[in-house]
């Protein structure tokens, strides 16, 4: 008897169709990141931190920046 070293892996049964694959796929998207604006400079940020430009967090001045200086 001839001894054949094949490798047998999954196949699907049927194809998968355009619009199965896209359901799948619907939560893969990109997502704009959440931002805000600073209460003090209007500087758009990330909510949660400190605005780089003028170094305030929640309308205090919590970073003295080299603009303030």
């Amino acid at each position: 008897m001839m001894n054949l070293n094949i490798q047998l892996f999954a196949v699907p049964f049927r194809k998968v169709s355009k619009t199965r694959k896209r359901m799948r796929r619907a939560h893969n998207a990109m997502e704009m990141p959440g931002v805000t604006k600073c209460k003090t400079c209007g500087e758009v940020i990330k909510p949660h931190r400190v605005c780089p430009k003028c170094g305030s967090y929640k309308g205090k001045e919590v970073v003295a920046t080299k603009e303030a200086e």
